[in-house]
């Protein structure tokens, strides 16, 4: 079976396994989802959600954004980890948006990688769900079943990136790696992996070689 029959199995597979999968950040605006995925780095998407109500009650547009001061977001954000380092990127990403952007966040990747804190996964997730637009959202989940699936060796996320670009369909990019997350936190753990319940051991690699032993 070559690399792209097995990605097309593979996203035959988990849309039968997990045909509701979808990002769990709630938002209302675009500007509060960027600022949710801001937020979720290193920190689990229901302790960003439990933040943000009080955070975008009292901070309610871009230009509260990008007025205030990083010291008055910290508070608001301090369950969420690095709470300094993301205070300071929320405020300065929005001045951007503010001032570069004239107002409106962008809807392409080269300029959206340009923002405070703002990194190709983060990106190509804001822009599949804002804009509809294909790309890879590489995780730490995504990196690893991608890896024992077969389909590289690699922990270079752009490597990966590139690779996993030319095997799945553009239209089933953003619900595969929705999928590919929900399996990594459900089944396919970093440790001890529920293999023999796995709805893709017939195309994994690693589960094949483990089964050789």
């Amino acid at each position: 079976m070559t690399d792209m029959e097995r990605a097309q199995s593979a996203v035959k597979i988990l849309k039968e396994q997990y045909p509701n999968a979808s990002c769990s950040l709630i938002y209302n605006t675009p500007l509060e989802f960027l600022i949710s995925i801001r937020l979720s780095a290193q920190c689990t998407d229901a302790r960003v959600n439990s933040v943000t109500p009080s955070l975008f009650a009292d901070f309610k547009n871009l230009e509260e954004f990008s007025n205030a001061e990083p010291e008055k977001i910290e508070k608001y954000i301090y369950p969420c980890g690095f709470y300094k380092i993301k205070s300071c990127d929320i405020v300065n990403m929005c001045k951007i948006i503010k001032n570069r952007f004239r107002g409106k966040i962008p809807d392409n990747l080269t300029d959206l990688i340009t923002l405070p804190g703002i990194g190709r996964k983060t990106a190509n997730l804001f822009l599949g769900e804002i804009f509809n637009k294909p790309g890879i959202v590489v995780d730490t989940h995504f990196i690893r079943i991608t890896k024992r699936l077969g389909f590289h060796c690699s922990k270079n996320a752009l490597k990966i990136e590139k690779i996993m670009e030319n095997l799945i369909p553009p239209l089933e990019m953003l619900k595969f790696c929705h999928r590919v997350i929900d399996h990594g936190r459900k089944v396919c753990t970093a440790r001890n992996p529920k293999c023999y319940e796995c709805c893709l051991k017939k195309i994994c690699s690693y589960y094949i070689d483990k089964s050789k032993e």
